[in-house]
């Protein structure tokens, strides 16, 4: 009897395992197979979402089958606790697996309504932008800078409750630039209540909320600086005619003002670190420009004789080595050339007409690229109406 009982019960267990093995199988395959989207989604994490939340919108927008089996597999996959802030586009056909990877991978949202503060070197706009859910790209709809009012649309636009905000900073500008241009933003609050040192904001695309503080957006961009600066620093090259993370970033936001051609920053970084070893004056006028303005705006012409004869802490063709202080808020990219330059004979560098520069070892190779780019100048020049 009770040899019978212990192999029904035996029976039983190997019954259940296989259920269980088969119910495991059937689970894994419906995460990873393809959803039942037919048209492609906007699903909107909010800041502090709850799994449950995120998956009973998912269900309720047809993006998943169960909402169930969406929380089972985060479990499972470890990413229960991964939600990431932002807007996503959930294309049709997608997995819960995949839906699952792009609310917990995070970075830039990817639908709906964009509003963005562009700082840039020379202008700050407001752009506005559209995803078109046929091709699942953005359309600018509208773009406009400080000068007049704002499009009528605009209010109703960034009033959308699905409206998303970013502020980007791009590379090269100054903190009075971006500190002027977040004032402007209508979407912020709060003041500014000191100025960051120049340099020390990261150029990047930052994603804010309607009434977020902008003090607190400036400290965001300063620390984000502060790391990129202590992780790049901590590999820096041996050998450099600099000694310190302050040093590094007036050499990097030089760099930045030099060159906008990515393949070329470690080559200009070389002429300058190849002058301070001579040691030669830098003589670069983007310093120059910095003394006039004191990065507050840009100087809208060529600079004077009088400018370049003028002594200023920034002037490099009138004091001997580095600056006092960066001139702009350099890029990681121009923060990594400054401590990792190429190894070059280069001292003399001149634009090439190709966006690109001419670089030369001594002063006669340099003279004669100095004078085509003259030529260059002058027959633009005469073509121009």
């Amino acid at each position: 009897m009770a040899r019978h009982i212990a192999a029904n019960a035996l029976t039983l267990l190997i019954v259940a395992l296989v259920a269980l093995a088969v119910a495991v199988g059937w689970g894994q395959h419906q995460f990873t197979a393809a959803g039942p989207l037919q048209e492609a989604v906007c699903v909107r994490v909010e800041r502090g979402a709850s799994l449950q939340a995120v998956s009973q919108q998912l269900e309720a927008q047809g993006a998943i089958r169960s909402g169930l089996l969406f929380r089972v597999g985060a479990r499972y996959t470890e990413r229960a606790d991964r939600l990431r802030f932002g807007a996503y586009l959930v294309p049709p056909g997608a997995s819960m697996d995949e839906i699952l990877g792009a609310v917990t991978r995070g970075g830039p949202s990817t639908c709906g309504t964009e509003v963005q503060l562009r700082i840039g070197v020379t202008q700050v706009d407001i752009v506005v932008r559209d995803l078109d859910p046929a091709t699942a790209r953005f359309e600018e709809v509208m773009r406009f800078g400080r000068e007049g009012e704002p499009p009528a649309e605009y209010a109703e636009l960034a009033g959308k409750p699905d409206t998303r905000f970013r502020v980007t900073v791009v590379e090269g500008t100054t903190v009075w630039q971006v500190v002027e241009g977040l004032r402007w933003a209508e979407f912020l609050e709060g003041e500014i209540a000191e100025m960051p040192p120049e340099g020390m904001l990261a150029p990047d695309s930052y994603e804010v909320r309607r009434g977020d503080d902008r003090g607190a957006l400036v400290a965001e961009m300063q620390a984000r600086q502060e790391r990129i600066l202590a992780d790049l620093w901590a590999g820096r090259v041996d050998g450099l005619p600099i000694t310190t993370p302050q040093e590094a970033m007036i050499l990097a936001s030089i760099i930045e003002k030099e060159t906008s051609v990515p393949e070329e920053r470690r080559q200009v970084a070389s002429v300058f670190v190849n002058r301070l070893r001579v040691p030669m004056r830098l003589q670069t006028d983007p310093t120059v420009i910095y003394g006039v303005t004191l990065g507050q705006g840009t100087l809208g012409r060529g600079l004077r004789r009088s400018e370049l004869d003028t002594r200023t802490p920034w002037n490099t063709y009138q004091i001997d080595g580095l600056p006092p202080t960066p001139i702009a808020n350099p890029g990681r990219a121009s923060i990594a050339a400054a401590l990792d330059p190429d190894d070059t004979p280069y001292i003399y560098f001149v634009a090439d007409g190709t966006g690109g520069h001419a670089f030369a070892t001594n002063l006669a190779d340099h003279n004669r690229n100095v004078a085509r780019w003259r030529q260059i100048e002058a027959e633009r020049r005469a073509t121009q109406p």
